[in-house]
Order: structure tokens, then sequence, then C-alpha cells
């Protein structure tokens, strides 16, 4: 059993952690719409250079029409650019937009690297999270003339929009994904500042693998800071990283809200914690404030993850949020 739960763990954070300006023309020529850039303009941008989440210098030579995919979040944020038609290739976790899970597998764990090799990208989207469990299989992409660009895993929204701005610099929609980080940092601060109103903060427990083997948050994860965002307390804030939590210690802690993101793989989610042996008289679970939300939307780094902490927001402090 300890081992499922292991195994639903390393899934859940592959989902999630294994989540994009004008030209003005004269005379009577078509006006641009600001953010759009000609295929001419897109092209101009090439060859270039990017140094890669492992360091790695990658050049790539022009404006990729074929784009292959290993990680959700790379994905969502190439369709968030406007490329979907681009995606030949996704991961076998890919599912958002609806359309890319119509796209030809890659694999998960394990990438199929004859399949991406038949395909004949122009450029292969791996991930820091997982290029090292890889190392042997892309060094084989990059020898048969593939670029592979390695994003990095992204643990805060600085980091996010790290990413979504290597995407764009690779596939020739810098000026989109700029816009796209704009729009996330200006809805982030509407967030921001309806939270700066809140006097009274609550206490949240968060946990994204079910008893018996219990995982939360800590410092140095995005979700830590999505819910500073919001003013509320992370009560596993102390520990580090994706850390396995000790049932008394958050017993001990009280939480207001318990939240948790597994709903979509586990039946009954918020029953099993508030039927669970010893936790009767936490607060969120005699008020009945177990909430489950999207995993996807709040633990895989991409375009999605400031909607992520909005369905906090609104979790934790409905009467504000509405």
């Amino acid at each position: 059993m300890k081992k499922w739960y292991s195994l639903l763990f390393a899934v859940l954070l592959t989902l999630g952690v294994l989540a994009g300006c004008g030209q003005q023309n004269q005379g009577d020529e078509k006006k641009e719409t600001p953010g759009e850039k000609t295929t001419e303009q897109a092209q101009a941008a090439f060859p270039t250079t990017i140094k890669d989440a492992l360091g790695n210098n990658i050049t790539i030579e022009k404006k990729p029409e074929k784009i292959v995919s290993l990680m959700p979040s790379n994905t969502e944020i190439t369709y968030a650019l406007g490329l979907g038609d681009e995606i030949v290739g996704v991961s076998d976790f890919d599912n958002y937009p609806e359309e890319a899970t119509k796209k030809e597998k890659m694999g998960g764990t394990e990438i199929n690297l004859e399949k991406i090799i038949a395909l004949k990208p122009n450029l292969v989207l791996a991930h820091a999270s997982s290029a090292h469990n890889s190392e042997a299989g892309l060094k084989q992409l990059q020898d048969a003339g593939i670029p592979v660009l390695i994003v990095n895993d992204a643990q805060n929204f600085d980091q996010v929009y790290d990413s979504i701005l290597m995407v764009g610099k690779a596939t020739g929609e810098t000026l989109k994904a700029e816009e796209l980080v704009k729009g996330m940092k200006e809805k982030l601060a509407e967030i921001k500042k309806k939270a700066s109103e809140i006097t009274e903060k609550k206490k949240v427990f968060v946990e994204v693998s079910p008893a018996p083997e219990i995982y939360s948050p800590g410092k140095n994860t995005f979700m830590n800071e999505m819910l500073t965002a919001i003013n509320a307390e992370n009560v596993s804030g102390d520990l580090d990283g994706w850390a396995k939590v000790d049932q008394e210690a958050v017993i001990k802690q009280n939480p207001d809200v318990i939240i948790t993101t597994y709903g979509y793989y586990v039946d009954n989610s918020i029953e099993q914690v508030l039927s669970r042996a010893g936790w009767e008289n936490v607060t969120a679970v005699k008020n009945k404030q177990v909430i489950d939300v999207d995993s996807d939307r709040v633990t895989r780094s991409g375009p999605r993850i400031i909607e992520g902490v909005e369905d906090l927001a609104k979790a934790i402090y409905p009467e504000v949020f509405k």
C-alpha cells in the first residue's frame, strides 16, 4: 500500500511538477493586432542561442515548425503562445488543453526516442525535473541533430515567468511570451491587492497525497508562495520543499482550512480527510472546511498557475474572493 501511495505522489508531482507588440504599417497596409508578430519578424529572430536550465548553450537555427514537448507545463506554455499546430508530440501525461490529448504520445517517465526522431522535430522541449533521468536519451536526440531545450524546474512565480520567456525565445514568440507574462503579473497583483484587505489570516494545510503517506508543500515551493500571496499561513511552511508530514504535527497546528489536490485521482478525497481518525477536533474538519482543488492549476508551473492562486483564494477566503 505504501508503495502505491508513493507511486501516486510521484505521478502527481510529475503531472504537477512534472502546468504570449505589434508593428504599425504605413499607408493602406493592414495594421497588426498588438502582440502579433509576422512570420518575417519571427524568422528574423533566428538563429538564436539560449542557455537552458542546465547551463547548456542551445542554438536553434530557424523558427521551429515541428515541436515535441516532454512535460505538460511546457505544452501548456507552447499552446498559450499560439503554437498548438506546431506541436507534433507530447508526453503521456499531457491533458490540457483538450487538443493536446490528441497529439502523438512520446512516452511518460521513459521517452520513446525512436518515435521522436521519426517525427523529425525542429525543437524538443525537455524539463529540468526529469533531465537527469533522461540524460542519455536526450543526448541521443542531440546527436541526431535535434535541438533539445531543457526548461527550468520552476519553484516560484519568477521562475515560471522565466520558463515562459525561454520557450517564447526558442519558438520565435518572444513578444507573445512577454505579453503573457505581463498579463499574469497584472492578475496576480489584483489578487494580492484584494488579499491585503484580509485582517484575520487563516491557517492552511495543503496535502498533495493522501494518508498514510501525506506530503505537503513547504518553503521553497511555489505553492507556499501562492499561499503567501493570498495572505494565508501555510502550516507546513517550516518544512523544506515537498515534504512528508507527521499527522500528529498537523493536528497540533490545527489548521482552519485543509486543501487537497488529488481528488481527480482518489475517490472521496474530502471524505477521507473528514473521517480520518484523530482529526475530529481539527478546526477545518469540525467546520467541514476541507476543499479539493484542481491539481494541475495549483501544481503545474505553466500559464494557469495564477488561475491556481485564484482557486486557492476562493477556497480559503470565499467571503472575500466571490
